[in-house]
């Protein structure tokens, strides 16, 4: 092979036919750099996953301390491990009683897979509804309550019973009868471009899944640990999940996720039948005290008192005349052009520029802006003015 590039395009497989082929050779706070040294701003976060920056000292230093104890010992949940229950009694003592225990997978689109079944376990039901536009993961079970038809499909038969209603639409929720066991949801639609559930529509949600005892399971995924101004998305809305999924952010870089729900809930995991959802590294101690470390430090700096200032910075900032508008809600905003043609070439530009931006996969007219909870109104200046010089080049 004459380069990396061609090493990484032969032996890694490829999901997407034009990568950025950065090569990466460390990440610190808001920037990464590349194997020439070049600094780029990061307004991505990995996808939000990392909450608090890239190589912070609170983190790495939790990690390097568990790591002389132990890494893996145990498939999960059949022993007693420090990292795993400080972690799930931490997320207890700032959720509601109705969400006090957890189970900790290694990805989102796992825990979205347990919600799933825990749904089924608790009303005995099959039927799921998900809304158009979702996005929960892309394995077969979440690649079912994905809300568009082009990424699913090529992988068809996917589970049964599964049944798309329209996000915001008052009148979709009809569609919840007592066949239902869930309803999957997401205060702001990660996949297609940032879209906030109403308040008026998440009232009569939860007013008809009340009405027929249906579990309502929120996806959390992107908005954890901070990144809409709350610990926890939901908090911004009226209701309280029945099941609660996180992932990304609260990792801070790790990969880690879980699913949440009361312990009476939970507790059906457990009997008849026993091992009611399997996972060998699930709660990884080092994921766990990576997880926990994120967490401290957001509650311990109040994170989540600065989003709404350095969300409403981002907006007074980014005005051009080929910016249509600016949606989402605090540090996840998706900025949104006249013409879908540009958001490739701005991303491109941006990146020469020593900017980071990605895109969304459901909807080609907007870039993604969700960077580190940790961003500086400097570096949010700094970043805004690279986007705008090179808006003006296209």
């Amino acid at each position: 092979m004459s380069s990396v590039v061609d090493i990484y395009k032969k032996y890694q497989a490829q999901t997407f036919p034009y990568p950025s082929l950065l090569k990466i050779k460390k990440a610190i706070g808001c920037y990464i750099f590349d194997t020439n040294n070049k600094k780029y701003l990061d307004f991505v976060a990995g996808v939000s996953a990392n909450s608090i920056g890239h190589s912070n000292k609170y983190i790495t230093d939790a990690v390097k301390d568990q790591l002389d104890k132990y890494t893996h010992v145990m498939v999960y949940g059949e022993y007693i491990q420090k990292p795993q229950y400080e972690l799930a009694k931490l997320l207890s003592e700032n959720l509601p009683k109705s969400l006090s225990t957890s189970y900790f997978t290694n990805s989102g689109t796992e825990a979205i897979e347990g919600a799933m079944k825990l749904a089924k376990r608790i009303s005995g039901r099959s039927e799921i509804i998900y809304f158009k536009g979702s996005y929960h993961g892309s394995t077969q079970g979440a690649l079912s309550v994905m809300g568009n038809e082009y990424y699913k499909s090529k992988y068809r038969p996917l589970l049964p019973n599964c049944k798309q209603i329209i996000f915001n639409d008052i009148k979709s929720l009809e569609n919840i009868t007592k066949k239902t066991a869930a309803v999957i949801v997401e205060t702001i639609q990660g996949g297609s471009g940032f879209k906030i559930a109403n308040e008026d529509f998440l009232i009569e949600l939860n007013k008809k899944c009340k009405q027929f005892n249906v579990q309502i399971i929120m996806d959390e995924i992107q908005t954890c640990y901070g990144r809409t101004g709350k610990l926890f998305g939901f908090e911004n809305s009226p209701i309280v999940p029945d099941i609660l999924c996180i992932a990304k952010g609260m990792g801070g870089g790790f990969p880690i996720g879980a699913f949440i729900s009361s312990w009476e809930n939970m507790n059906k995991l457990t009997f008849a039948p026993k091992l009611g959802h399997i996972t060998t590294f699930g709660g990884h101690p080092i994921s766990c005290v990576a997880s926990l470390a994120t967490l401290k430090f957001i509650i311990k700096n109040k994170l989540y008192e600065e989003i709404n200032e350095k969300e409403i910075l981002f907006k007074k900032l980014l005005v051009h005349k080929k910016i249509k508008k600016i949606r989402g809600k605090g540090l996840m905003l998706a900025l949104d052009l006249f013409d879908n043609k540009s958001t490739n070439k701005i991303v491109e530009l941006c990146m020469d520029d020593g900017l980071l931006l990605f895109f969304f996969l459901f909807n080609n007219s907007s870039i993604r802006i969700t960077p580190p909870l940790t961003i500086s109104k400097e570096e949010i200046k700094k970043g805004c003015e690279i986007i705008l010089r090179n808006l003006d080049k296209i």
